[in-house]
């Protein structure tokens, strides 16, 4: 099994945001807005780091390998999975999932502030959502199929292998770039739906349970206990 397969894969865990989230949000409250943008902003980064130190760890120690390994084969195969993981590395670097200072600043939004009102945090939310579901269109599962196709050919006509080391190889890439995919989070598109949503209606974003009350009541002869959720 390749190398970058081992590493690419276990980064998959550190890219599932464990986190819960369960904010109680009302439209009247901006400091629940905040917490709700910065909460998926922070999901959204441990997800795009993660990706990222994975592919580079994988692109490193593949190219170790190779460098290092007199067995011809095994130097292709590294040499190979290095590039891969490199392009992934570099095409999840170029696509963050989160806005920076420059974008925020094109929406009239400084730099420099370190007190923002509500009109950022909605632009800021408005952005990530926006590239959570940029993330996982057709074309990003096309442009990952073209890049694991072309791997899958190199490793079967230009090294000479079989068609199916190169059907393996194409099948250990798509793995690796779809779970990628899958696993990015989608927590802002949704809470940016429900927001303005709500926000629309005059609704609060969640709506919170009613609280359960106990009734205490009498009669000849004994006593009655309702409990109303």
């Amino acid at each position: 099994m390749k190398l970058h397969l081992i590493l690419v894969l276990s980064v998959v865990l550190l890219s599932l945001d464990p986190v819960i989230h369960c904010q109680t949000f009302r439209e009247s409250d901006p400091a629940d807005l905040q917490s709700m943008a910065e909460h998926d902003r922070r999901g959204a980064l441990a997800w795009w780091y993660s990706w990222i130190g994975g592919y580079s760890a994988a692109t490193v120690g593949q190219g170790i390998v190779a460098l290092s390994s007199d067995d011809r084969s095994l130097r292709q195969d590294m040499v190979l999975g290095a590039a891969t993981t490199f392009l992934g590395a570099a095409g999840t670097l170029l696509t963050p999932v989160v806005p920076g200072k420059t974008t925020m600043e094109k929406y009239g939004f400084r730099a420099d502030e370190t007190v923002y009102d509500d009109d950022y945090y909605e632009t800021l939310l408005m952005e990530i959502a926006a590239r959570e579901k940029a993330g996982r269109s057709w074309k990003i599962h096309a442009v990952a199929g073209a890049v694991n196709l072309g791997s899958g050919l190199v490793t079967w006509l230009v090294f000479k292998r079989t068609i199916w080391d190169g059907l393996i190889n194409f099948a250990m890439n798509t793995a690796i770039t779809e779970a990628q995919i899958w696993s990015q989070p989608m927590r802002a598109a949704k809470d940016y739906e429900r927001y303005f949503t709500e926000k629309a209606l005059g609704e609060p974003s969640v709506k919170t349970a009613p609280e359960s009350r106990i009734y205490l009541g009498s009669y000849p002869g004994g006593v009655t206990l309702r409990v109303v959720f």
